[in-house]
């Protein structure tokens, strides 16, 4: 069964366009044209990854990705900005809302379907949703997306989540030295 994507943009060249790429890639591709449409079609269908633009009706798509970040049924899902906002700050912002890349139109079709790629390719992890890391009294709980801290759960953003993982993972390995 091919992987879903769920495509979002109001302009349907847009949506056209990638959904036409994406299939010749061979995935199943769904679409929404608002941000209220998105959040139904993504709980619906549970997409594979989302391809998202920033400036929707009815929801702003840093709303979209906020919500569905908060959303224990959508949280895990992959997030790709397809946006006009190329702006140093729209990116970082983005990333913040959880955002796994980032791509500016205008875009080449063929480097947004190598990115999707990439980023399914990241997520085949072995069993990343069963995973959980123990540093007592810090756990990491990758496939419910949390971290607690002496039995306290700790709120953090997608992006801190995902340095604190890689950080975790790997806790012998030095940091990098700063020169004085």
């Amino acid at each position: 069964m091919p992987q879903t994507i769920l495509v979002v943009d109001d302009e349907r060249d847009i949506v056209e366009l990638v959904r036409y790429n994406l299939a010749q890639a061979g995935y199943r591709v769904v679409s929404a044209l608002d941000g209220g449409q998105a959040i139904e079609a993504a709980r619906r269908e549970r997409p594979d990854l989302i391809v998202l633009d920033l400036m929707l009706p009815v929801l702003s798509g840093g709303e979209v990705a906020r919500l569905l970040k908060q959303d224990e049924m959508t949280r895990r899902i992959p997030i790709l900005m397809l946006t006009a906002r190329g702006a140093e700050v729209d990116r970082v912002v983005g990333f913040e809302l959880g955002a796994d890349d980032y791509v500016v139109k205008p875009f080449s079709p063929r480097e947004l379907v190598l990115r999707v790629q990439a980023i399914l390719k990241r997520d085949e992890g072995p069993a990343a949703e069963e995973e959980r890391i123990i540093h007592d009294p810090l756990i990491i709980d990758v496939g419910a997306h949390t971290v607690r801290l002496k039995g306290r759960e700790i709120v953090l953003t997608a992006t801190e989540f995902k340095l604190l993982h890689r950080l975790a993972k790997r806790p012998s390995r030095p940091a990098p030295s700063t020169p004085t």
